[in-house]
């Protein structure tokens, strides 16, 4: 379970998006004081459900306008650092904006005890590690230590496999008493039995995002800004997309949560797509604040020194401009009890027969291997579909 409520923080959420940081920040016991979004779908959503002050844009937003708070927090934007994303970088037009929060950093009076930031674990990677490097040079040289931890959502009880990376830093703290004092290590999902599982229909040339008893990570969108679900080959052979109800539930929030993002709009669905695939788990926003509250000594005691251009590891911590590996910790700070990916699902919707065709030519041009009764399942799915059109045409005609 998580760890009894301690001290009760106040948060100002920079990056906000639909509040997972601050929801879960709220069912550990604290308040946030101040947001900050520029996505007016996503402020409508945090209008709803937060009575705080709300400001429209980080590269304005100046700290005499902030609140004393002990904790700031922000999931800065990951377009430029996501795998799937445009890669362009921590310099990218989207993803630099982390320099505003920084910004605020320097000038807040009192600063805050806590920064905290989440982002995609591709940046550990991407120019070989550049942007961590920049996020913790500059944590250093601004006298912080910190740590970060890639931590997966599925080892809070939600079947979505989906890492991101929290660090943590302080002037005045050891931030390795929240991050590193939890480790229960990975779950084992057994293949022989009839679970889901999880993939893009939207991919199959180069990958495929499987998922094992879990959905892969849930995105904002396609490149071209439309919602793209996963797909979910089910027990009982049938082939479904989760409805979005399902996937606000998968990131921990309650049902219909992303509702206020259209109340006011004509648009339908997508937008809300969007806001969910791009929020913080709520449930792993919790766990960091419980240790914020309440936090315990390090499960881990050895620590290796990080080369100058090594691969950055799972968790990590350093100051003064040196770095150490955490080679103990796995991304399961916890195993909380798991719900079978086809049992959390509701019925969802059938697969269309256009998107399992486009799909299934995929994987015949594609050098990737499919599971044989996988493939089947496809075929099997294509020939439903194409029943049921027939059906809907004939009793049209």
């Amino acid at each position: 379970m998580f760890p009894s409520r301690g001290e009760s923080l106040k948060v100002a959420g920079l990056f906000a998006g639909i509040g997972g940081i601050e929801l879960g920040m709220r069912r550990a016991g604290h308040r946030a004081e101040l947001l900050c979004e520029f996505d007016e779908s996503a402020a409508r959503v945090l209008r709803h459900h937060f009575d705080v002050p709300l400001h429209p844009d980080v590269r304005d937003l100046q700290a005499s306008k902030i609140p004393p708070v002990d904790v700031l927090a922000g999931g800065f934007p990951c377009q430029d650092l996501s795998q799937a994303g445009r890669t362009q970088g921590i310099e990218g037009e989207k993803s630099g904006l982390v320099s505003h929060m920084f910004r605020l950093m320097r000038t807040m009076k009192p600063r805050p005890k806590w920064v905290l930031i989440e982002n995609v674990p591709f940046m550990l990677q991407l120019e070989r590690g550049r942007a961590m490097r920049f996020l913790t040079d500059t944590l250093s040289d601004m006298g912080y230590t910190w740590c970060y931890r890639v931590v997966d959502t599925r080892a809070f009880g939600l079947p979505q496999r989906r890492r991101r990376v929290i660090l943590l830093a302080s002037q005045t703290e050891d931030p390795r008493t929240v991050l590193f004092a939890d480790e229960e290590g990975e779950r084992a999902f057994d293949e022989d039995k009839r679970i889901a599982y999880g993939f893009y229909w939207t991919e199959g040339i180069r990958g495929l995002g499987w998922g094992i008893n879990a959905i892969p990570t849930l995105k904002g969108g396609s490149t071209v800004g439309i919602p793209s679900p996963p797909a979910v080959w089910l027990p009982n052979g049938d082939i479904v997309t989760p409805e979005l109800v399902d996937a606000e539930r998968l990131q921990g929030f309650p049902r219909n949560w992303t509702r206020p993002a259209v109340e006011d709009s004509k648009r339908r669905n997508g937008p809300r797509w969007k806001l969910a695939g791009n929020a913080v788990s709520v449930p792993v926003a919790r766990w960091v604040g419980q240790r914020l509250g309440k936090p315990a000594a390090p499960i881990t005691k050895i620590y290796e020194p990080i080369p100058a251009g090594a691969r950055w590891p799972v968790a990590a911590w350093g100051r003064q401009g040196r770095a150490y590996r955490a080679p103990e910790l796995t991304e399961w700070p916890k195993c909380y009890a798991y719900k079978d990916l086809h049992t959390f699902l509701g019925a969802g919707r059938l697969l269309s027969l256009r998107a399992t065709e486009g799909f299934r030519k995929r994987t015949k041009r594609s050098t990737l291997r499919f599971r044989d009764d996988f493939l089947a399942a496809l075929d099997e799915h294509i020939i439903r579909m194409s029943g049921e059109n027939e059906n809907r045409r004939a009793a049209a005609g």
